[in-house]
């Protein structure tokens, strides 16, 4: 496919399902507004993922229904974040947001996945990242609740999990920054501990305790595909599995901070 392909098939794909999304959602609660806000950390990290596991020919098909998906999610969630924002001082990092999305969105649509732009992605997922956690711990810390904390920290651990896939297939492509492993492994440890306070939250329903052992469950087996970094042998499978298993952890602690946001 060429570079106009690509990039019309996107913008047609992300430009239905915005129209789509648009007029049958809204944020109606201050709770899913942390989800929400929360799910805009994790899909800046996924679409880096997507982008370069589409790059490296990892789960094509997959990865490209990932990106388009994504894109579509995060422009949907920050205009319905934008007309819902308690504060102005939300409002104003919701406008700070959009300015370094704008910006992120046309290096990850302009062309073919290629390893110049990938680096340059690297950098800018960060800054939306950083961003998009503020506005989250905002909107916990005008909660000021309990349960507002537990649906942060859930949320949380969605990102997490994209961002150390993320950082696994960086370095499996060359694209990596210098202090990828130290990055890796502090968000492996932010995981973890993220699993240890959802595990002893007393709000925790039957349902909440099943689905995080589950998540405990998927994280060895995603943990253990995440250690065969940088071992050549096999290199391209690991890569697989580490997608792969991403996404089933990631899939299950969502439907964990939805089920945080409904006992508010």
């Amino acid at each position: 496919m060429d570079r106009r392909g690509f990039i019309g098939r996107v913008v047609l794909t992300v430009g239905n399902l915005a129209v789509l999304s648009y007029a049958i959602a809204q944020v109606i609660s201050l709770n899913e507004a942390i989800n929400k806000s929360g799910r805009q950390r994790m899909l800046s990290q996924r679409l880096a993922k997507a982008y370069l596991q589409l790059g490296q020919g990892i789960e094509v098909e997959q990865s490209r229904k990932i990106l388009d998906t994504s894109l579509a999610s995060f422009d949907k969630q920050l205009a319905e974040l934008k007309t819902f924002a308690p504060t102005n001082d939300n409002k104003q990092l919701l406008s700070e947001m959009e300015k370094n999305w704008l910006g992120y969105k046309k290096v990850l649509l302009e062309k073919q996945p290629n390893q110049q732009d990938a680096r340059l992605i690297m950098v800018l997922n960060e800054d939306v990242l950083s961003i998009a956690h503020k506005a989250t711990v905002q909107l916990e810390t005008y909660s000021g609740t309990a349960m507002g904390q537990l649906v942060n920290i859930s949320g949380r651990q969605r990102m997490l999990s994209q961002r150390m896939a993320k950082f696994y297939q960086a370095q499996q492509w060359g694209v990596a920054p210098p202090d990828v492993m130290v990055k890796l492994e502090a968000a492996r440890k932010d995981f973890v501990a993220g699993m240890t306070t959802l595990q002893a939250a007393t709000s925790n329903t039957l349902r909440i305790r099943d689905e995080l052992a589950l998540a405990q469950q998927q994280w060895m087996f995603f943990d253990d595909a995440l250690r065969k970094i940088g071992e050549p042998k096999n290199a391209r499978q690991y890569a697989i599995n580490v997608a792969t298993t991403s996404e089933r952890i990631l899939s299950t602690m969502d439907g964990i901070t939805g089920l945080y946001q409904q006992l508010a």
